[in-house]
């Protein structure tokens, strides 16, 4: 079974990215082990790179151990949030734990377009650091908020069918 760490972009109590990396840690469990990490670090600086806050060690062993890292972004302003990109400015330093590691971009917003736009913006830059970036279909769910019935079941059966055909084609990626 594959270790996965997701990290969510949004800290939002209610974030429908986390709900949605739950959703995803849930319906994958037998393929998955995964740990949804929201994520409470400093902001980067370089004078705290001396001496690493806890936070950003805990979270750099997650990232060691993983076998693949689970983007999960929300869309602010046509962009990935400054909840990742700090996440992406600490472990880009360093020791580099992002080089070669194994990356998938999932992602959601309120908008009828999903995250498609942050997800365009953030591959490119997980390639610069020297991520593998999961090279197919990726998942924009739009209109997240209309997706969840007060029971916090996702709804979307379309949706549904789709995750699960783009999750066997990150298994072969990953060479189940």
């Amino acid at each position: 079974m594959r270790r996965v760490l997701a990290i969510v972009g949004s800290i939002r109590k209610e974030s429908y990215n986390k709900k949605l990396a739950q959703l995803v840690q849930q319906r994958y469990a037998t393929d998955f082990d995964m740990e949804v990490y929201v994520p409470n670090l400093p902001f980067f600086s370089e004078d705290l790179e001396g001496e690493l806050p806890v936070e950003v060690q805990a979270l750099t062993e997650k990232v060691k151990a993983a076998d693949l890292i689970l983007w999960v972004t929300p869309e602010y302003n046509g962009m990935y949030s400054g909840v990742l990109a700090n996440v992406i400015d600490w472990l880009s330093r360093g020791e580099k734990v992002l080089q070669g590691k194994k990356s998938w971009i999932i992602g959601s917003s309120l908008g009828f377009l999903g995250s498609v736009r942050a997800q365009e913006h953030l591959k490119p830059i997980l390639f610069n650091i020297g991520s593998q970036v999961f090279p197919g279909n990726a998942i924009l769910v739009g209109g997240i908020h209309t997706k969840f019935a007060a029971d916090g079941a996702f709804t979307d059966q379309g949706t549904l069918a789709f995750m699960d055909q783009v999750k066997d084609e990150v298994l072969a990626w990953l060479g189940k």
